[in-house]
Parts: structure tokens; C-alpha cells; sequence
């Protein structure tokens, strides 16, 4: 079977790092592009983090990079700042448990929007899209090119909230509350598209035993990097969270790509609060007896954790020398 062709737009971070790291480890994925998205850091910081990361998996083929070249987005601007503040502290100064990554500046970035475009071009109906971040590149790309959407082959979300909490308000998980604008234009368009809510993948996470279980030390470059973020993940989360384990929502996108039997399905219809005080990014369903909305959006529960913990630590083995 050939390798699902892929580009990730992420704001990393730690849980955005990681994925990524499997990704272009995964001899089922062809990471073909990478766009970096601000959020809790700038687009630039977001930028870096992601060359660092290319420069220390090193992988086969290199994946185009693309920045959204702006911070400043129409509906991202009123983010509470100690929202901003506590994403930090979990994650880093520099989103990378502030591991120390070079920063190489390009002489002409690349839009990232138009990196989106120009892949789905050329790859179309193969190319698919796994959003790890808020979804103003996306946005901003399918304003560009209006066609672009449907020439995918799928476009993956790792945002909302189905039946829990979420985790930056009552109501809402960060990457919808961040840009619920360009939340709301995706998850209303006619694309073919798959929401993995917030709430379903809070059973998947690294503890320390899992840590423990970690084929790090054969894995050069990368095995130091998983050294370093991992346990600063685990104590910024236990100390800010009071959690034990590093909860991964990321990882359970990813494993939507790869591994999509590993979840149940739902078809329904969404919309996005983008006005209200109180619930700013809410991820509206339409539970009504028929229900009245069209249904837009495939949304999936009830991941099988240890299958996906399973594949997640099959592909870190058979990358270890």
C-alpha cells in the first residue's frame, strides 16, 4: 500500500512536537509538508520549532515548510493573555520544553497558506491534512483558493468538544477558542473532514511507566529530544494540571490518519460559536430528534487506547538503531 501523502499544520508545542516526530518516523505517512500556525507562540517560534524538528528526525525526504506570515488574525487577537501564559508554562518559553532550537530564518519564507495550496495542487485527491493547531492557515488558504477543499483527499481536526469540558474554558478546547472564525468557514464547508474532539482522547497519555518502557537510549538526536520534552511535560502537567500521565489529543489525531478503525463514528452537524463571552470556540452539535441541521463533519469517539498507545510505541521501536 502506498504511503498516505500528508501535510501537518500545527502551533508546536510539545503534544504537536511529538506527533509530528512519529509522523515522519511512520513508514505509512509521506510528510510532504509542514505550516507552522501561532497560537500560545508566534508563527515564527512555531516556524523554528518545526525546522528543528525536521533537523533532528532527519527523515529520508525532507517536507516542504510554510509559515502564516502574520500573528494578527480577525478573531484571535482577544485571547486572554494568561491563557497564553499557562500554555507556556506547560510547554516551554519556546513551545519545546526549551530545548534549544537554531533559528535559521529563510530569506523568503513560504506562506503557509500558499505551501497548502500548491501541495493540494499537486497532489490532488491523495493529499491529506491533519490540523493540530487553530485553523487560520486552513482558513486563510480556502479563502485563496476556494477549490481547494474539495481537492483533498481528507482534512483531519484535533479541536472542539463532543460531550466534556474543554480545556481553556467550560466550553471550548483551545484550537477552536483561539480562531472560532476560521473554526466555523471549515467545519461548515463541503469538504470531506474528520473532528476529533478534545474529550475523546483524554484517556491516551504517557506516564512515567510508559516512559520508562521508552527505547530512548537507541535513538541518538531524537532519543535526547524525547529525554528532554517527556519529562517536562510530565512535571508541567502533574504541577499545573495535577495530572499523572501527559495527556496526548495529538497523538490520537494522528492515529485518526493512520489507524481510523481504532475510533467509532459519528456523522453530524456542527457549527461554531464565534460571538458569545462565555462560549467563544464551542463546538455545536445538533442532538435534535431529527435533527434540523445538514450534517457536515464526521466526528469521532471512544478511541481504543491501548491500540493507539500500541502503534504509537511500534513505530518508536522500529526506528530505534
Amino acid at each position: 500500500m502506498n504511503p498516505i501523502r500528508l501535510l501537518i499544520d500545527a502551533d508546536p508545542g510539545l503534544g504537536d512536537a511529538l506527533a509530528i516526530a512519529i509522523a515522519l518516523k511512520d513508514p505509512r505517512l509521506d510528510v510532504v509538508g509542514l505550516t507552522a500556525v501561532s497560537s500560545f507562540i508566534s508563527a515564527k517560534q512555531a516556524a523554528v520549532n518545526l525546522q528543528e524538528l525536521v533537523t533532528i528526525i532527519d527523515p529520508q525526504r525532507w517536507p516542504r515548510l510554510g509559515v502564516q506570515l502574520t500573528d494578527a488574525h480577525e478573531s484571535t487577537a482577544s485571547v486572554p493573555s494568561q491563557h497564553l501564559a499557562h500554555y507556556r508554562q506547560l510547554n516551554g518559553e519556546n513551545g519545546m520544553a526549551d530545548w534549544p532550537c537554531r533559528n535559521v530564518d529563510a530569506a523568503h519564507p513560504k506562506e503557509a497558506a500558499k505551501l497548502i495550496i500548491e501541495l493540494s495542487r499537486a497532489y490532488p485527491q491523495e493529499l491529506m491534512i491533519l490540523s493540530l493547531g487553530p485553523l487560520t492557515n486552513i482558513s486563510l488558504a480556502a479563502e485563496k483558493d476556494p477549490e481547494l477543499l474539495m481537492r483533498l483527499k481528507g482534512l483531519v481536526i484535533s479541536g472542539g468538544t463532543l460531550e466534556g469540558p474543554g480545556n481553556i474554558t467550560p466550553a471550548a478546547d483551545f484550537n477552536i477558542y483561539h480562531d472560532p472564525l476560521a473554526a466555523r468557514s471549515i467545519l461548515k464547508s463541503a469538504c470531506t473532514k474528520t473532528l476529533v474532539p478534545f474529550d475523546a482522547s483524554q484517556k491516551v497519555g504517557i506516564s512515567f511507566g510508559l516512559l520508562d518502557r521508552l527505547p530512548i537510549e537507541n535513538m541518538g538526536r531524537f532519543g535526547e529530544w524525547l529525554q528532554t520534552i517527556v519529562p517536562f511535560a510530565l512535571r508541567s502537567h502533574h504541577q499545573f494540571q495535577g495530572m499523572e500521565s501527559w495527556r496526548l489529543p495529538e497523538l490520537v489525531a494522528l492515529a485518526a490518519v493512520v489507524k481510523p478503525e481504532f475510533f467509532q463514528h459519528l456523522t453530524l452537524a456542527v457549527d461554531v460559536e464565534t460571538d458569545a463571552h462565555l462560549t467563544r470556540g464551542m463546538t455545536v452539535f445538533d442532538r435534535r430528534s431529527p435533527p434540523v441541521w445538514r450534517p457536515n463533519v464526521e466526528v469521532l469517539k471512544d478511541p481504543e487506547v491501548q491500540g493507539i498507545l500500541d502503534d504509537f510505541m511500534s513505530v518508536l521501536r522500529s526506528t530505534a538503531v
